[in-house]
């Protein structure tokens, strides 16, 4: 398990942590997420939380955890969070520091089911987020249904943002709407001064990539302020 450091620009400090799968010996996340099926995609999963919670509460994150779900291994709400909240109180991770975060990994149709997840989680003190916002499933029509508390804008949106007039247009058109119906939204996948000074213009304030850190195995990592 890795984790990646997900900036407040506007505060100078650290947000939330990402826990990133990676195999005992570094392996990608590809490399394992390849090999998740679904005979053991809810054991995968559960391992996962326990694990990223684990770890996080060992090397002292004080700051949220953004922990990644799978909506498929997710068949009962209420059952499934039992583990997590297990988790929380045997390695004194605060619940209202945990956020779910809705990954690309496998795509769902069912929107109810994903929403009802949502909800779910929300009663118990979690927040909630959608990862890749602009790709596959994570659209304006599951945003219309419910309102999570952070998207993460695509980051094929961020690339060479600096240089795509219209990709400004629509990520600043996603930011001023979130920012009206009351979600938090971070820009992923930040590598260049260009990407972050178009997106600090536009008001964008929370961050996540490899100009501020790169992925650190069982560790919070070391994170860097560019000067603009």
């Amino acid at each position: 398990m890795a984790f990646q450091p997900i900036i407040d620009w506007n505060q100078k400090t650290i947000y939330s942590h990402e826990a990133l799968v990676r195999g005992t010996n570094g392996e990608s996340a590809y490399s394992i997420l390849s090999k998740v099926n679904s005979t053991n995609r809810y054991q995968f999963d559960q391992a996962c939380r326990i694990k990223a919670i684990q770890l996080a509460s060992q090397i002292g994150i004080p700051s949220y955890l953004n922990i990644n779900f799978l909506p498929n291994a997710v068949y009962q709400p209420e059952t499934c969070i039992r583990a997590t909240l297990e988790a929380s109180k045997e390695y004194q991770f605060p619940l209202n520091r945990l956020v779910f975060e809705l990954t690309e990994g496998e795509e769902v149709q069912d929107h109810d089911h994903i929403i009802n997840i949502f909800k779910t989680y929300k009663e118990y003190g979690f927040l909630t987020a959608i990862d890749d916002f602009g790709s596959g499933y994570s659209g304006l029509n599951l945003l219309a249904k419910f309102q999570p508390d952070l998207i993460k804008l695509d980051m094929e949106l961020i690339r060479n943002i600096q240089s795509n007039s219209v990709a400004q247009k629509l990520t600043k058109a996603i930011a001023n709407v979130c920012q009206e119906i009351g979600i938090a939204v971070i820009a992923e996948g930040v590598e260049t001064i260009g990407e972050l000074k178009v997106l600090v213009d536009m008001g964008i304030s929370l961050y996540q990539g490899y100009l501020f850190s790169k992925p650190a195995f069982e560790s919070a990592g070391e994170v860097v302020f560019p000067t603009l």
